[in-house]
């Protein structure tokens, strides 16, 4: 497992939502992006939380959050497990009264949880390898413009099938 960050979220050319995962520590001179597509509303949902937005009323994420704080339960950690056929699968991992709890759920909603809670978001090393990207942003001498028309091509060409998650 590898601990990410999310970088951003981006739209593909078909104005489909894709968020941007890197890892926080990688070797020297290398690169990894992890690109996954996601509703729109959960990609609202990431954003505001991630811009420190509130919403004028809880979003399901919110509301999410606010009943584990009232069950005196907290999210540990959130890992997006494995990739089958394009899709994505991810466990949200709470601390309970009762002992550790590990609960299946969909990428795109555990991340919305995790920034909301102040989880670390782990992917695992074999889901990496196989949708992992080259980020750009590492290939030496390259300048902005270049990674930019590097990504953009990415997006371009790949079909977002191939990372559907459901």
């Amino acid at each position: 497992m590898v601990q990410v960050r999310i970088t951003g979220l981006a739209l593909d050319t078909q104005s489909q939502p894709v968020l941007i995962l890197k890892p926080l520590v990688e070797e020297e001179g290398t690169g990894t992006l992890l690109p996954i597509w996601i509703g729109p509303q959960e990609a609202t949902s990431i954003l505001m939380a991630i811009q420190g937005d509130t919403p004028p009323r809880p979003m399901t994420h919110d509301l999410m959050k606010t009943i584990l704080d009232d069950l005196g339960a907290a999210v540990e950690r959130v890992e997006i497990t494995r990739i089958e056929d394009g899709t994505f699968y991810a466990e949200i991992t709470l601390r309970t009264r009762d002992g550790v709890l590990t609960l299946d759920a969909r990428p795109s909603d555990s991340i919305a949880l995790a920034t909301r809670a102040g989880a670390p978001i782990w992917v695992a090393d074999d889901v990496i390898a196989e949708a992992g990207v080259v980020d750009a942003t590492v290939a030496e001498g390259e300048d902005a413009d270049a990674e930019v028309a590097a990504f953009s091509e990415f997006l371009e060409h790949v079909n977002p099938e191939d990372f559907r998650e459901e």
